[in-house]
């Protein structure tokens, strides 16, 4: 009976979460055509209302840990579902994703990635999307703000293993930049499929920045080992176990 009062809850949950996706978005816009800087407002209330309503309706509470970036870097996370999105876009100042070229015509969300500085990227030319992007940060055509990756390249559920992939590095060194570490046990709440979302603590921690300049090799071995073992702590704290 309570697993089914939950799996109700989710749902309602889920479908309120983009009604007021819809409703924010176009309520922000007329604002957001003239000032840039509205669509980080309306992106950042978005994901703190549902932070706010995951609480109340599902009983999943939300933590952000470390030390948020509040400068020009590479942010560098684990993705274990929507969710962790949503809590590091929640406080991150400017986010910005690397995303693919075709999302750019998707109906008002495409418009928002573009006024957010989002980089779209042709598979294969993301270096080259890159330096456009740093190009423009440098003339003050676009607002620095940090660039988030996921360097497993997409959502990876508890306990699973997925390499980490070179892309990754290429990026830190591309962009020059420091690199912070995110990690996560979302997904022993809020999993990659399904309707329902348990209650619980889920959190996202900012792990110590890697400085830039690191060899290739240390870099990456850096990254995974912090991420994957601060990742593990979190799901043991959510009491998720993991098979040997």
């Amino acid at each position: 009976m309570r697993h089914a009062l939950q799996w109700v809850l989710s749902l309602l949950f889920i479908g309120q979460m983009y009604l007021a996706m819809a409703v924010l978005a176009l309520w922000f816009t007329p604002y957001v055509v003239f000032r840039r800087d509205m669509a980080f407002a309306a992106v950042h209330a978005y994901c703190r209302w549902v932070r706010f309503s995951a609480r109340w309706m599902v009983g999943l509470r939300t933590e952000v840990r470390g030390e948020v970036p509040l400068d020009e870097v590479l942010v560098a996370s684990k993705h274990q579902s929507f969710l962790d999105i949503i809590m590091i876009v929640s406080v991150l100042p400017r986010p910005k994703f690397i995303m693919k070229k075709e999302l750019r015509w998707a109906p008002i969300l495409g418009w928002y990635a573009m006024r957010m500085g989002c980089v779209p990227v042709d598979r294969g030319r993301r270096g080259q999307a890159v330096r456009k992007m740093l190009e423009d940060v440098r003339a003050g055509r676009e607002v620095p703000g940090q660039l988030i990756i996921y360097p497993q390249g997409t959502r990876v559920a508890p306990g699973a293993k997925l390499p980490y992939k070179q892309g990754t590095a290429a990026l830190y060194e591309e962009l020059g930049q420091d690199c912070v570490p995110a990690a996560t046990n979302v997904g022993v709440f809020w999993p990659r499929h399904g309707i329902l979302r348990r209650p619980g603590l889920a959190v996202v921690e900012f792990l110590p920045r890697l400085p830039a300049g690191l060899p290739r090799e240390e870099f990456m071995k850096r990254l995974e080992t912090e991420v994957e073992t601060a990742s593990n702590r979190l799901m043991a704290e959510a009491g998720f176990t993991l098979a040997n």
